[in-house]
């Protein structure tokens, strides 16, 4: 039984998270023969605040990002 895991930053609509996991489903399906059926996606969201790279969170950078554009 094939299990996917994705995280992502909140912010997706559900019909892109749906497309998503359509199409990892089948990327799962023909790369390794498993029946559809067998294939478990999760999709996790996270909030901006929760998901850090480099000791800056997203929220921070995209503040920052939006003072750069202001200033």
């Amino acid at each position: 039984m094939p299990l996917v895991e994705v995280t992502l930053v909140e912010g997706r609509t559900p019909e892109q998270i749906r497309a998503l996991i359509s199409e990892l489903t089948k990327a799962v399906e023909r790369s390794v023969a498993a029946p559809l059926e067998s294939i478990r996606v999760v999709v996790r969201e996270v909030p901006t605040s929760h998901f850090a790279a480099g000791d800056v969170t997203i929220a921070e950078r995209r503040a920052g990002q939006d003072e750069e554009r202001q200033g």
